[in-house]
């Protein structure tokens, strides 16, 4: 569900879930007023934002995406999956692995 930003946020995406209960702004609050993360990070200011640019692919396998996801519970030896995006026609491809190494992935892109 990602980051909580502010309180209301919080809420809106438990919210978003179809999980409600009376009290759940106040209980969001209170959570966000003890989140580590969230006392750290505090307010951005415009200054400190990063301007967003949007990535041009213009034919397919022009660009690609990809990340290692991780803690998952070992299975026939596999902690990680690798996951790997083509941003034009959107094709999804993931595969777990032991290990989260470089060799792990261009073995994997070959």
């Amino acid at each position: 569900m990602g980051g909580h930003q502010t309180a209301n946020h919080t809420a809106r995406k438990v919210l978003d879930d179809r999980f409600y209960w009376p009290t759940i702004f106040r209980h969001a609050r209170a959570f966000v007023q003890v989140c580590d993360a969230c006392q750290r990070l505090g307010n951005i200011s415009a200054s400190e934002e990063v301007p967003q640019t949007s990535i041009q692919a213009v034919e397919i396998f022009d660009v690609l995406g990809n990340d290692f996801m991780e803690l998952f519970p070992s299975s026939f030896g596999n902690k990680y999956i690798l996951v790997v995006v083509e941003y034009f026609s959107k094709w999804l491809e993931a595969q777990a692995f032991p290990t989260d190494d470089t060799r792990v992935a261009t073995k994997f892109l070959k």
